[in-house]
């Protein structure tokens, strides 16, 4: 894991890296921090990250204002901060999870933990996704996006309105943050469970999701059995 700690307050800086360190132990290949959003931004922009810890209040800017950035990137993002009133909207940007302060070490751990066991954030669906054009941060609407498909590390975000995007998450990382809106159907892809209009077995055993624009989606055979039980 690399992991970017992005804090004002050097005490809590080393709380969290202590911590995290005792969590991740040798699964943990650098941990760096940045006590300015120039220098986070700037580090970002540098390296290869897995996770970063985002607090909200820097020198008196505004997390918000890396938040509606990073959220595009490829990894994770878990807030850690003082404004408790600020969690959903945090969540509605699509972090992994918000953890307040005070925290202890259980409550990082639990944090953490949803990375490798896949835990959703179900409860906090974000109402947009952030995607890179031209050098610039576009905000897509979770009502807008119909289904999402994966292509390597990076996603495919469809749209109703017959548009692609590409995203920097993988389709695993897509699934633990819209887990209650969208259901995993296929290796492949994720389709928003109320666009769905019904399932089709074809011969030969293949199983098909038509969406109510007539769009056809695969569906495994072992995740055949969950969806019918589940929505029809």
């Amino acid at each position: 894991m690399n992991i970017l700690i992005v804090e004002d307050e050097l005490r809590i800086t080393k709380r969290i890296e202590r911590m995290t360190r005792d969590i991740f132990g040798e699964n943990l290949q650098s941990l760096k921090y940045a006590n300015t959003l120039d220098e986070a931004v700037k580090f970002i922009e540098n390296n290869s990250l897995d996770l970063v810890f985002l607090d909200l209040n820097l020198n008196g800017d505004s997390g918000f204002d890396l938040l509606t950035t990073v959220v595009s990137e490829s990894f994770h993002t878990i807030i850690i901060s003082a404004y408790k009133d600020q969690a959903i909207t945090a969540f509605e940007y699509g972090v992994l999870d918000f953890v307040p302060k005070p925290f202890n070490r259980d409550r990082l751990e639990q944090a953490i933990n949803r990375i490798s066991s896949k835990e959703t954030t179900a409860t906090n669906t974000p109402k947009f996704l952030a995607v890179k054009k031209r050098h610039k941060v576009q905000l897509i609407s979770i009502e807008n996006v119909l289904y999402i498909k994966g292509a390597g590390v990076y996603t495919e975000l469809f749209l109703k309105d017959g548009k692609k995007e590409l995203h920097d998450k993988s389709l695993e990382k897509l699934e633990q943050l819209l887990s209650s809106s969208f259901k995993r159907v296929h290796k492949s892809y994720l389709v928003k469970i109320s666009e769905i209009k019904e399932v089709i077995v074809e011969s030969g055993s293949k199983y098909i999701a038509e969406l109510k624009n007539g769009i056809r989606i695969p569906i495994g055979r072992t995740k055949y059995k969950d969806i019918k039980a589940k929505w029809f």
